[in-house]
């Protein structure tokens, strides 16, 4: 398993790690099947959300309750949860009292004194960043949380935050796929006019962005065909690209979900892809895409295939 550097947070983590928002119904021994097979594979980081579940924080406490982890258990790991949506409405809520009362929750939850990284779900049109600020720095100095990110945010957003914000952002949590990739193709296709695929719509090249500013991208929705339109692997809606990710797979003697998984960790932007399957069998698949070394000409090979323009 390869590992990424996320210096300004000084973790060490993987470049594969287990999103766990589907295991609410699960038993005991299921999470932990889960979780041993993901540690099993190199996979000790653990992406949750207080809204993944049915009701608030229920995921985590189901991860808590049928782990039961000792403090150097706790230690092993890597646990990242989110804040800001609140599911009555839905709306979202940047205060530093929401932010601040989640974040207690989530640690209850997951019977843990620390969370290793928080992230604010989602961009919140009422933004207040001074009071993003209050909570970040009230949560750190009680030693609540260790790092701090976003998801789904543009590069001016950030800046933003930012302006107000004193710790550093380490990590944006992002959709990306092969097939639904408007934050790598943009740049592809850039300035061509007659292209859709050309039109910026993340504020202005937030791949790059990140890179300029040590911020980790965690590729949400890995094997998505479009914005939750379902999975492209074996979809005739995809027979192209799955014949092309067939062979690549034959080559390597991996998994069709190790190429897909590839074309990102690939990426020299040292992304994370962030699983969301409760299938083992899925799981150590997609962890053998860590460090496969696809070639230039093998991942523009797979782009093509996933229907994007290569001028």
């Amino acid at each position: 398993m390869k590992s990424i550097n996320l210096s300004a947070a000084g973790i060490v983590a993987p470049n594969v790690v287990l999103g766990v928002m589907r295991i609410a119904e699960m038993s005991d021994e299921a999470v932990r099947d889960l979780v041993r097979s993901a540690r099993d594979a190199g996979i000790d980081f653990f992406d949750h959300a207080d809204v993944y579940g049915g009701v608030l924080h229920g995921c985590e406490r189901r991860f808590a309750e049928a782990l039961q982890l000792s403090a150097s258990e706790r230690a092993e790991i890597t646990i990242q949860t989110k804040a800001g949506i609140v599911p009555d409405g839905p709306y979202f809520d940047f205060s530093a009292e929401h932010i601040i009362e989640s974040v207690n929750g989530s640690l209850e939850a997951l019977q843990t004194d620390y969370i290793d990284i928080l992230l604010l779900h989602r961009p919140d049109a009422l933004v207040e960043p001074e009071e993003v600020a209050r909570a970040f720095d009230e949560l750190e100095a009680a030693g609540k949380v260790r790092a701090f990110g976003v998801s789904n945010h543009t590069p001016r957003q950030i800046d933003l935050l930012t302006k107000y914000v004193r710790q550093p952002i380490v990590a944006n949590q992002l959709q990306l796929s092969i097939t639904h990739s408007p934050i790598i193709a943009q740049g592809v296709s850039a300035n061509m006019s007659a292209e859709t695929q050309s039109i910026t719509l993340d504020g202005g090249g937030i791949v790059d962005y990140c890179r300029l500013n040590d911020i980790t991208v965690q590729a949400w929705s890995p094997f998505q065909g479009g914005f939750f339109t379902g999975a492209f692997l074996d979809s005739p809606d995809y027979a192209e690209l799955n014949a092309v990710i067939g062979k690549l797979a034959a080559a390597y003697d991996v998994p069709a979900i190790a190429i897909a998984t590839a074309w990102i960790t690939r990426h020299p932007a040292n992304m994370q892809v962030v699983l969301g399957t409760t299938n083992s069998e899925r799981v150590r698949g997609a962890a053998l895409g860590s460090d496969i070394p696809l070639s230039r000409a093998e991942w523009y090979e797979l782009f093509r295939a996933a229907g994007h323009i290569v001028p």
